[in-house]
């Protein structure tokens, strides 16, 4: 049965390569990568919705519920116990994962990462984990298209383009925002594409959103009716909004990142459940609208029409009854917010950020609008729901480092086209703001401290794609110390090197002969017993280590001047040499092909 399967298989590849060309081929896999991402997307929401409803219905919402104490714990150790015993693998931070991928997997994501994160994450945020479902469905969806591009023997660049078909079928089903689906793959994920890619890349989008609005209806996610349209006098209330944005935006990527090395620092899995739970119990149990994506509150503040619709934020917590208070209440939650997330992840949970953004930015907005009108600065009123608004634009602007996501994503996400403007003045604010402070995203930071994200700058990006496998010389046959110059005769007439390694017993590197130094003596037949290895080899004058990425290897090599050095491992173990021109002619190549339309 098996081998009747891998044959038709391979039947089915040799007539895709025989009636498909590439792009025919590409626009049909698209297609299928967004019906399979607007599907993981639409059973991931309706998996937390339904969770969060069972454990949640018929709560008092005139005063606190205990059992806010137990079920985010229980939804952390559950996710734990899934991803440890079933998954076996880290399935957290799925954006970074995906931008790894890509800088250093040559599009690779595992199997796994097609269901895992859709069970982990249902678990976690339908349990109350603070977090978001989409940084997971992005993961889901990259790891859809990495997996059938895989399955189909795809080239490394058709891989790279599947895997971001997935995230931005995955943005546009989950979001309804097919404009923002394509601009994340562009902005975030940091893919340059020509202009042939760009329509796999909408078709996914356009497929995954339509499925999603046929199952789910079209009306946006968030309701947003506009009251109060653009206006010119308004525009300083909106850059001040805007650096507000950045400024909290800071705020949260920097606590995030504190707190995650605080989790990091323990050790066992358990000390970081304790912690991340006990953590995130108190918040919620404090915060109640802490409890999974915040959505609801969200729209309360999209569509509230004053105090006694706000009031309502307040339900089910120790505030209840106390309106005077809404203004300090949902600054503790802006302030607490960046640790009940990182609480959720780093206790064993899975979840991302982009719904955090969203309720921080809504909160933000309303906070902001709300100060301004009751202190009377300057002599204008601001509206608090299209301020709600724009802050969900500038935090996500912020934390992700995209302006151009965050305005059609909010536009997309409210129907609130019609504040354009003061989108795009918020966005650009927000995110200049934080640049000053932070020049990389929440998600690349990381790979950028290790030289391993892929950016916009074509020549980095093609220096952090090239893998040392690619270029590393591995050699058959290595010298030892104690060998003679009749040996070293004998190995270089039957190599094709003009560089040789001196290891150990261990294969751990020694030196180097080079066939320059020894040419002089290698044909003198009665110096053959007089000379050992151990008297003609060099020390390297540097060496590489596997780990290295190639934009430092390059570095190397410039500043030994030198066309041939070693590789080793973290053993100092000898693994190959690598030839500057090797480098130079892989580097030529992907180029060309980088920049094919």
């Amino acid at each position: 049965m098996i081998m009747k399967g891998r044959n038709f298989w391979a039947y089915i590849i040799k007539w895709r390569r025989r009636h498909l060309s590439d792009n025919q081929f590409m626009l049909l896999i698209s297609l299928l990568v967004g019906v399979f991402t607007a599907s993981a997307g639409l059973l991931l929401k309706w998996l937390i919705e339904s969770i969060e409803h069972l454990l949640t219905h018929g709560f008092n919402i005139t005063e606190a519920n205990w059992l806010y104490l137990v079920y985010p714990v229980v939804g952390i150790l559950f996710t734990m116990l899934f991803i440890r015993y079933i998954v076996r693998d880290d399935i957290g931070h799925g954006v970074t994962k995906i931008l790894f991928a890509i800088a250093r997997k040559q599009s690779k994501i595992r199997l796994h990462n097609t269901w895992s994160s859709v069970a982990a994450s249902a678990i976690t945020i339908g349990f109350g984990g603070s977090v978001g479902a989409e940084a997971p469905i992005v993961l889901t969806g990259s790891a859809i298209g990495s997996n059938l591009g895989r399955a189909f023997y795809l080239s490394g660049k058709q891989m790279m383009l599947l895997v971001g078909c997935g995230a931005a079928g995955a943005v546009a089903g989950i979001f309804k925002a097919p404009i923002a689906g394509l601009v994340f793959v562009l902005e975030v994920l940091m893919i340059d594409l020509t202009m042939s890619s760009l329509l796999p890349l909408l078709v996914s989008c356009v497929t995954a959103a339509g499925i999603t609005f046929a199952v789910s209806g079209i009306s946006p996610v968030f309701e947003f009716h506009l009251v109060d349209p653009f206006q010119v006098t308004r525009i300083p209330a909106y850059i001040m909004l805007g650096i507000m944005c950045g400024l909290v935006a800071l705020y949260f990527t920097r606590t995030m990142n504190w707190f995650e090395g605080v989790f990091r620092r323990l050790g066992n899995p358990y000390a970081r459940l304790l912690l991340g739970g006990v953590t995130l119990s108190l918040l919620i149990y404090l915060f109640p609208p802490l409890y999974g994506e915040g959505y609801d509150l969200i729209t309360l503040l999209l569509n509230g029409n004053g105090t006694a619709d706000w009031e309502t934020a307040l339900n089910s917590s120790l505030f209840y009854g106390h309106s005077h208070l809404l203004l300090l209440y949902l600054s503790l939650i802006i302030l607490f917010k960046v640790f009940a997330s990182t609480a959720t992840n780093g206790g064993g949970g899975c979840g991302g950020i982009f719904a955090p953004s969203l309720f921080l930015g809504c909160i933000s907005g309303f906070v902001f609008s709300r100060i301004w009108n009751i202190y009377g600065i300057f002599s204008f009123t601001v509206p608090e729901r299209n301020f709600a608004m724009l802050g969900m634009c500038g935090l996500m602007s912020g934390v992700m480092h995209a302006p151009l996501t965050g305005i059609f994503l909010i536009a997309e996400l409210t129907g609130g086209y019609q504040l354009f403007m003061p989108l795009m003045i918020v966005a650009v604010c927000a995110y200049l703001t934080i640049k000053i402070f932070e020049p990389h995203s929440i998600y690349a930071m990381r790979l950028a401290q290790r030289g391993e994200l892929l950016t916009h700058h074509s020549d980095r990006s093609i220096l952090t794609l090239m893998s040392m496998d690619s270029v590393i010389q591995h050699y058959n046959k290595v010298l030892y110390p104690d060998m003679t110059l009749m040996d070293i005769a004998n190995h270089v007439s039957t190599s094709k090197y003009f560089v040789f390694p001196v290891v150990d017993k261990q294969m751990k590197l020694m030196g180097v002969v080079y066939l320059d130094d020894i040419r002089h003596l290698i044909f003198r037949t009665e110096l053959y017993r007089d000379f050992r290895v151990a008297q003609l080899m060099k020390p390297p004058v540097a060496r590489l280590s596997v780990q290295d990425p190639m934009d430092v290897v390059l570095k190397v090599f410039d500043r030994t001047r030198m066309w041939n050095l070693p590789v080793v491992d973290s053993e100092g173990t000898f693994v190959g040499f690598i030839r500057k021109s090797s480098v130079l002619a892989v580097y030529r190549q992907m180029m060309a092909d980088y920049s094919t339309d």
